[in-house]
């Protein structure tokens, strides 16, 4: 956000509160109206349990120079997150993670007598490797015998693009840019398999409850009480709602993905790269990190993540993307198991990047505007762009200077084998592919900082500072 005032565009739906900035500062402000079920949340122990689980954000009751707003009842500022990702951007493992830890919090907030009133994935942030949840004013009370209202907003949210994502194409999350609200469950039944209707939890989940949305029409909305009386009728006991979150958490449970057979997964295999050139180049990368100094990274092209971790493992937050979802799954898995922090691993075509999307294009934002970030690894990623997609080195070089500071770029050049691949199969008409070439793109928008040579390869990595407007 470059406004230093003023509600953030994605938080005008939920009247019981909103987020807004003061003096560059992220605040949550209470409404009058959800001060007795914020009362309840803070004084049930819900709130102390989630935050002591980190599966719910903290934060500190403030008070601000401008006084007491009208219809406000408390101002709190929330623990920040610091870099805000999409659904649409997570691997198959996050997503699952991201389900589980809202099934997880419906849980604890029926023992405290209240219920999530919204399971919408954008309350889930990833920080430290770990699912939290960020929206403090989604919890009401537990009304013994009502459904839950956010049953149809899990499904679609979660349920369906998980399964989607299992058991016909791992690509179908994306299908999230779309359906800002959640993959409708009557196409998400229709995209999933036959063999699916054969599984417990898809058929009753998504397949029988498509088909009683369509029976009672598509009148209601999440949010509305009356939503999931398409699903259920009559009183709804506390056992049963009991047993509706163990159902819904044993079909995500036993929903797998095995991250195989795509292009760049096994990369790091399959390079042209001998061991010496491997260890020169992070060797390298390691010296330009130490010298740029960033607080924050984005590694644009980061595969597996084996040259994002030389930043993590830093203590500097950082952003590991890449486009091909068996890699960042494999990334993922890494952080898990090794329970790492201050790295992030996240779906993203580079060439076609996030968009902005939602009510007047400002619920979520765009890749660019969640930066600039202090450093930028582009590492084996030049000639994908400027060869396989055609993308001038100008325009590349003018992409870098809207994203960082200090850029890290490795330049391979057409001798290189794997460009030598890329252009068995087309024509070469890229003329100005030259290192020359590069450098004068470049030199436009940054200044060189260093160039060196990797030992045993072709290629040469630069350290650069974006040139002062």
């Amino acid at each position: 956000m470059n406004n230093s005032h003023g509600a953030v565009p994605s938080s005008f739906r939920d009247p019981s509160g909103f987020v807004f900035l003061w003096d560059g500062q992220l605040y949550r402000q209470v409404n009058s109206s959800y001060q007795d079920l914020f009362d309840l949340l803070m004084g049930s122990g819900l709130y102390h349990e989630l935050t002591s689980s980190r599966l719910l954000v903290e934060h500190q009751e403030v008070l601000l120079p401008h006084g007491k707003q009208a219809g406000s009842y408390k101002i709190i500022k929330p623990e920040v997150i610091s870099f805000l990702s999409f659904p649409y951007e997570w691997c198959f493992s996050q997503f699952k993670a991201a389900a589980l830890a809202t099934l997880r919090i419906q849980e604890k907030a029926l023992e405290h007598g209240m219920v999530l009133k919204d399971a919408s994935a954008y309350n889930i942030q990833f920080s430290d490797g770990r699912p939290v949840f960020i929206d403090t004013l989604s919890f009401e009370r537990y009304r013994e015998g009502e459904p839950w209202v956010a049953y149809r907003q899990f499904c679609q949210h979660f349920l369906a693009p998980l399964a989607l994502m299992s058991a016909t194409d791992v690509r179908l999350g994306l299908l999230l840019r779309n359906f800002i609200d959640g993959i409708p469950l009557d196409l998400a039944s229709k995209l999933l398999p036959a063999r699916s209707h054969l599984k417990l939890g898809l058929l009753m989940h998504i397949h029988l409850h498509a088909k009683s949305q369509v029976k009672y029409g598509d009148a209601h909305r999440d949010g509305e009480r009356t939503a999931d009386k398409e699903k259920t009728s009559g009183k709804v006991s506390r056992q049963a709602m009991r047993g509706l979150i163990d159902s819904l958490k044993s079909t995500v449970k036993n929903l797998e993905w095995n991250p195989k057979g795509t292009e760049w997964g096994d990369y790091y295999s399959d390079t042209n790269y001998s061991d010496q050139a491997m260890q020169h180049k992070m060797s390298l990368v390691a010296e330009f990190v130490d010298k740029a100094a960033p607080k924050t990274v984005w590694d644009l092209g980061g595969n597996t993540g084996v040259f994002s971790r030389i930043a993590s493992q830093r203590s500097i937050d950082t952003v590991s993307f890449d486009i091909d979802p068996a890699a960042v799954e494999k990334n993922y898995r890494r952080l898990v198991e090794q329970k790492e922090q201050n790295l992030l691993p996240l779906v993203l075509d580079l060439t076609n990047p996030s968009p902005a999307i939602g009510w007047q294009n400002q619920e979520r934002d765009s890749l660019l505007s969640r930066g600039p970030v202090d450093a930028v690894l582009a590492l084996a990623l030049i000639h994908h762009l400027a060869i396989s997609n055609n993308v001038p080195l100008p325009k590349i070089a003018e992409f870098f200077s809207k994203t960082c500071s200090s850029l890290i770029i490795e330049f391979v050049p057409k001798t290189d084998s794997q460009v030598r691949r890329l252009l068995a199969s087309r024509e070469d008409i890229f003329p100005q592919y030259t290192k020359e070439g590069f450098e004068k793109a470049f030199g436009i928008h940054f200044n060189k900082v260093a160039a060196h040579p990797v030992s045993g390869s072709e290629r040469t990595l630069y350290l650069m500072q974006k040139k002062q407007e």
